[in-house]
């Protein structure tokens, strides 16, 4: 076989074993949503080129290589997925960098994070003054989330019919997979107690919640495993 033809049908493996591996990996891989996704994206690519040109590399090395690739993947992301612990230790946790107004310095230093990185992501959030700035979050992914103070949020049709709404409070999540976040319940004044309580005015149990979280209008969300629902949007 030439070596033309060589590359030719390796590169055509290469391909199908990419498009299929990063199927079974996920869209969150494709999307970079993480430090653990952007590693393995990369990874995957750099195999892949190997396998697509490097002829110095045998055929069945170089699959033989992203198949453990893709064992290793798959059992992070099960770990990831079964435990809240690893989630944080792979892929780490977001970072408050302004509180109440507040740019928190410390906070800023930890992630490596410049007084003029920040001021680069909230003008592409179309933010150019920080005084308009409650609170800034830098995402797992390196992205910026923002909540603005309560004179420079844009109205709703909710807004447009209170006389009055008082200043919001932030998100606090209740129950993450059928477990109770408890720090969360302290540092914000709530009871296992009063929450138990919610779940069974819903007719819920603790292990049929997925997700619960109380929102920055103190109301309650419940997602629960089954979402009885007929026809789900991304099923696949």
């Amino acid at each position: 076989m030439s070596e033309i033809m060589e590359v030719f049908w390796r590169t055509l493996l290469a391909f199908t074993l990419f498009i299929g591996i990063a199927r079974l990996l996920g869209k969150q891989t494709m999307s970079y949503l993480t430090l653990n996704h952007f590693i393995a994206a990369a990874t995957l690519g750099s195999i892949t080129a190997n396998l697509a040109f490097n002829l110095n590399i045998k055929t069945w090395h170089a699959v033989f290589a992203m198949l453990t690739f893709f064992g290793t993947s798959i059992l992070v992301l099960v770990f990831t997925v079964k435990s809240r612990k690893a989630r944080r230790w792979i892929s780490g946790e977001p970072t408050v960098l302004v509180e109440d107004g507040h740019i928190l310095e410390k906070n800023m230093g930890k992630a490596k994070f410049t007084i003029d990185n920040l001021n680069q992501l909230l003008r592409e959030k179309g933010i150019f003054d920080m005084y308009e700035v409650q609170y800034a979050i830098l995402e797992t992914n390196g992205g910026i989330s923002i909540q603005k103070k309560p004179p420079f949020r844009s109205l709703t049709r909710q807004d447009l019919n209170l006389a009055f709404q008082k200043d919001s409070q932030f998100p606090v999540e209740l129950i993450m997979e059928k477990e109770i976040l408890g720090d969360n319940l302290k540092e914000n004044q709530l009871s296992e107690a009063w929450l138990l309580q919610e779940l069974k005015n819903r007719g819920l149990a603790l292990e049929d919640v997925y997700y619960a979280v109380q929102g920055t209008n103190g109301n309650l969300y419940f997602d629960s495993y089954a979402d009885r629902l007929k026809a789900p949007i991304d099923k696949e």
